[in-house]
């Protein structure tokens, strides 16, 4: 295991102090757990506030003089956080990493992909100043694959630079010439960031896709088509691994209105579903690499023991960092200095949404995944007892939010096991014969997996984020298993990586679902278990065996699967019903677990369930960003 690194939490506390300023200003000093700034006001007026929460100054003139104004971040971790979720990063979108995927590449099996999306809900048509990747951040992908070498096995790191190459005009483009002209270099660490390789230097990052006059016409870039700019900009590093950064279509799609209007998806009472961030625009980090750059002794993937062999695990997450001191001048220039403090995260999709509240997600933010362990009084609890089957419990608040009703955790199965938060969940068969030479016993990893009493989600909701699914019982498909949840029976899954962090987990070995097979689902490997329990192909017996979509979410995460689909059924129980822990209208020893709580999880849906548009055949997947002139 990675040594377990240690955050001391503190209890917050607020202060207020005047400065010793000449009368004619107010400097409030405001100290917290983690951080203080500085907010000055002058005759009462507010002149500026922190903004990204990190060193931040003030000049203005008074009495022809300049006053500065300091705000000192005193943590390195204070000010971190990750995605829109957290009500630090709202106000940085520049740095804000909306969404991470990771999957063997379909038209190149030798190859993974992996997908870093940033800049959240962008406008096509939010001119004049486009956004695009920030000069003044560090963003990163970060891959583990071996639990026996501290912290990351490789690291990806991209920077960028802007330069205005006709700054006496306010338009974007304007006669082949390009203002916010963005470039970047790549570099690359096998040593947890010790040392550095420069692997690509001045990539192109394509202009945001303004309209046709900008990108086609003469008075433009003249370019062919927007796509032949996304073509241009793809690039090979010097150590073999394809890249593009650039904007693109945002390829999530969910209901932002209806779920975050207390859990109303789908809409109730007749209301319409809407995808959120349909027609809007992201800005894409792509990388294709050899799967045996990825794996930890350099094997390609014909090397493999078998489809779920374990040696093939990534554990994949992304982040952005800025400097911890940023002076913004009387010129209107600024300046940044100092440590890089990390500001962003992600690993697992919706995490911070959903799983964490709102009280604890900048420190979640603040966290490396390798810090997870160590915080893991402080965050466990929202996985072994998550909020959301609070809403999924009729004993609890099932009632209050109606669009769930489909949804309902086990709190009898087989008319012994309570998953209901707070209940013991298998808590009760620890240290017993029964879970002797399973992934329960405490001489396996039943210390991870079943920590405490009172934890019932430690079994499934908890690995499923922080560890990955082991090839072990009691974690394969009931299919073989003769009602006994904890015995052998159908492989499936195998993602197990347990350094105990927040990754999106990958098995390389595993085949892919060619996208243009009938077979193909958005469920992910709930597909998968739902066809290796009920398909005649697949149930027969439990050998090992490629079922489709065992490539899917949480399996790592191709662009096409419904994360948010998925993570609610599986709150509801649906990866311990796959295992043989059925709902509770099954009754134990019956022949048939197809219950109508089955179906009804399983038939679940947001009203959500694909992309506002197609994804590209090849790499870099993503699907050209929506343009400025044709979205409403």
């Amino acid at each position: 295991m990675k040594p377990k690194h240690h955050l001391e939490k503190k209890q917050k506390k607020l202060t207020k102090q005047k400065s010793k300023c000449k009368p004619c200003v107010v400097c409030m000093v405001y100290e917290t757990n983690n951080h203080s700034y500085i907010k000055i006001m002058k005759q009462g007026n507010y002149q500026h506030d922190s903004l990204f929460g990190r060193l931040f100054s003030l000049k203005s003139e008074l009495q022809k003089a300049t006053l500065i104004a300091f705000a000192l971040l005193s943590s390195v971790g204070g000010m971190a956080s990750s995605h829109r979720e957290a009500p630090l990063i709202s106000s940085d979108p520049l740095a804000d990493n909306t969404d991470l995927y990771a999957f063997r590449s379909p038209e190149n099996t030798n190859k993974v992909t992996i997908i870093a999306c940033y800049i959240p809900v962008e406008l096509p048509f939010g001119g004049p100043n486009y956004v695009s990747f920030g000069e003044d951040i560090r963003y990163e992908v970060h891959v583990d694959n071996d639990v026996s070498t501290p912290g990351d096995d490789i690291t990806y790191r991209f920077t960028f630079s802007k330069v205005n190459q006709d700054p006496t005009t306010f338009f974007n483009i304007r006669l082949g010439q390009e203002n916010l002209k963005t470039s970047y270099n790549l570099q690359r660490s096998l040593d947890g960031g010790a040392t550095w390789t420069t692997i690509v230097t001045n990539g192109i990052v394509p202009p945001n896709n303004i309209g046709d006059r900008s990108i086609t016409s003469g008075v433009g870039l003249g370019a062919t088509s927007y796509n032949a700019l996304m073509t241009s900009a793809i690039t090979t590093a010097s150590t073999g691994e394809k890249v593009f950064c650039g904007p693109s279509d945002d390829p999530f799609f969910v209901d932002l209105g209806g779920i975050f209007d207390l859990g109303d998806a789908p809409r109730q009472n007749g209301g319409t579903v809407r995808d959120g961030l349909a027609r809007r625009n992201v800005h894409s980090i792509c990388l294709q690499i050899d799967i045996a750059t990825l794996q930890k002794d350099n094997k390609p993937v014909s090397m493999a023991a078998n489809i779920l062999d374990s040696d093939y695990v990534i554990g994949v997450w992304a982040s952005a960092s800025r400097p911890a001191t940023r002076t913004l001048n009387l010129d209107g220039t600024l300046d940044d200095t100092g440590a890089w403090i990390q500001v962003s995260r992600l690993g697992m999709p919706l995490t911070n949404e959903a799983v964490v509240p709102v009280g604890s997600k900048d420190l979640w933010n603040s966290l490396t995944p390798y810090q997870d362990l160590a915080n893991i009084a402080t965050f466990g609890n929202y996985f072994y007892n998550p909020e959301l089957a609070l809403y999924m419990d009729n004993s609890l608040f099932g009632g209050a939010v109606p669009a769930f009703c489909q949804l309902r955790v086990q709190r009898n199965s087989l008319q012994g096991f309570d998953f209901g938060n707070g209940q013991n969940g298998l808590y009760g068969l620890k240290g017993s014969a029964a879970v002797a030479g399973t992934a329960l016993d405490d001489a396996i990893f039943g210390t991870l997996l079943l920590p405490a009493a009172n934890s019932p989600r430690s079994v499934d909701i908890w690995p499923i984020f922080h560890t990955g699914v082991p090839n072990l019982a009691p974690y394969h498909l009931a299919t073989g298993k003769n009602g006994n949840p904890l015995a052998n029976g159908k492989p499936f899954i195998n993602n197990f990586l347990p350094n105990g962090g927040d990754m999106l987990r990958l098995n390389m070995a595993v085949p892919i679902t060619p996208r243009n097979s009938a077979r193909f689902s958005s469920d992910g490997i709930i597909a998968a278990a739902v066809a290796g329990l009920t398909n005649p192909l697949y149930n027969k017996n439990t050998s090992l065996q490629f079922i489709p979509n065992m490539d899917g979410f949480p399996n790592g995460r191709r662009l096409e699967d419904d994360v948010t689909r998925i993570e609610l059924q599986a709150v509801a129980g649906v990866a311990l019903a796959a295992i043989g822990l059925w709902y509770d209208d099954y009754q134990a020893g019956s022949p048939n677990p197809v219950t109508n709580s089955l179906v009804n999880v399983l038939s679940y849906s947001t009203g959500v369930e694909k992309n506002d548009t197609t994804f590209k055949t090849s790499f870099p997947y993503v699907q050209t960003p929506w343009s400025g002139t044709a979205v409403e």
